[in-house]
């Protein structure tokens, strides 16, 4: 196989999920054949979970050989000199069909020392909301491990979270240790650090087609959570054919991009770039191909590719590492 540098796209990983619904076909495209797939992995290097190229020469490699083949043309010189050939983004979209459990994500130290993993920093990007959809970030005051664990024995942990009312646009950053819960009727687009570590506290007692509950984590959980109140949630400006700035975090920088015509992009090898479009439809121009995308589709674009053409009328998230 001759392996070759262009913007590359993945084939869907597509999980079921007690949660999850149609959405992910009927909005995004996704291949679905199941009536509660709830993700849909766009980019994965989660052991069991390796995304395959979907497009061009390199149609069916995995993307760890991907990297392997050019670790710093794909990563570029600064991610390669800091993960070597990990790749340390997950990206997924999520059809919320009901609410997910109540859960938390540990930080690096702890999940390190626990799973030989990476934390879990996210951010969500809200693509399409039900009237008056709803998620659950944080606590309403400071909390405490035993307020926590006593909301818990009494049923009355969700008396204790911060609920937000999420429309379409609406973007959440969530670091690790923040309790939170995705509401029923959201579409969201996530970015990730490469981690599949969650601690479920509460799952709304319900159970499974077989009639079983999920497993919880309330042990595991009582030193990952952030006790204090947190703000979540991200303002930004939207200037058309501009990439504007959203979260700017240690793991990952995503900017918000109304295209509207043509913009024209240099950048300089340091970081990759992951488009993920959210609405409508584009095209890249890198003078030795030209691609198309719509809604729903996550391209990852090398590195090496220093210069490219952006055209259409879309709104796309930008995320790379600074």
């Amino acid at each position: 196989m001759v392996f070759m540098l262009y913007p590359m796209q993945f084939e869907s990983i597509l999980k079921e999920r007690i949660w999850g619904g149609q959405k992910l076909n009927t909005l995004l495209n996704k291949p679905i054949t199941s009536e509660i797939t709830g993700e849909s992995w766009e980019l994965s290097t989660v052991k069991g979970d390796i995304s395959i190229v979907a497009n061009g020469e390199n149609k069916g490699m995995p993307l760890t050989e991907v990297i392997e083949a050019a670790p710093e043309a794909i990563l570029g010189k600064s991610v390669h000199k800091r993960f070597g050939t990990d790749f340390p983004l997950l990206f997924k979209y999520l059809d919320a069909r009901e609410d997910l459990s109540i859960q938390v994500h540990p930080n690096d130290a702890l999940a390190k020392k626990r799973h030989n993993s990476f934390g879990k920093t996210e951010m969500w990007y809200v693509m399409q909301a039900d009237p008056n959809a709803r998620i659950i970030v944080g606590f309403k005051e400071k909390s405490s491990p035993e307020q926590y664990l006593t909301s818990l024995k009494d049923n009355s942990i969700i008396s204790i979270l911060d609920t937000i009312e999420a429309k379409k646009g609406d973007v959440f950053f969530l670091e690790t240790g923040t309790v939170h819960a995705i509401g029923a009727g959201l579409v969201i687009a996530e970015i990730q650090q490469t981690s599949d570590i969650t601690y479920r506290i509460y799952d709304f007692d319900r159970k499974d087609a077989n009639g079983n509950t999920r497993e919880l984590h309330v042990d595991l959980a009582l030193d990952a959570i952030n006790y204090d109140v947190v703000q979540t949630q991200k303002q930004y400006a939207r200037t058309p054919n501009q990439s504007n700035p959203v979260v700017d975090c240690p793991y990952f920088t995503t900017n918000f991009i109304p295209l509207d015509g043509k913009k024209q992009v240099a950048q300089d090898g340091d970081s990759f770039r992951v488009f993920m479009c959210t609405e409508g439809s584009f095209s890249l121009d890198t003078g030795n191909g030209h691609y198309e995308y719509s809604t729903g589709d996550t391209v990852l674009l090398p590195a090496a590719i220093e210069s490219y053409t952006m055209e259409g009328k879309a709104t796309i998230l930008e995320i790379y590492i600074s």
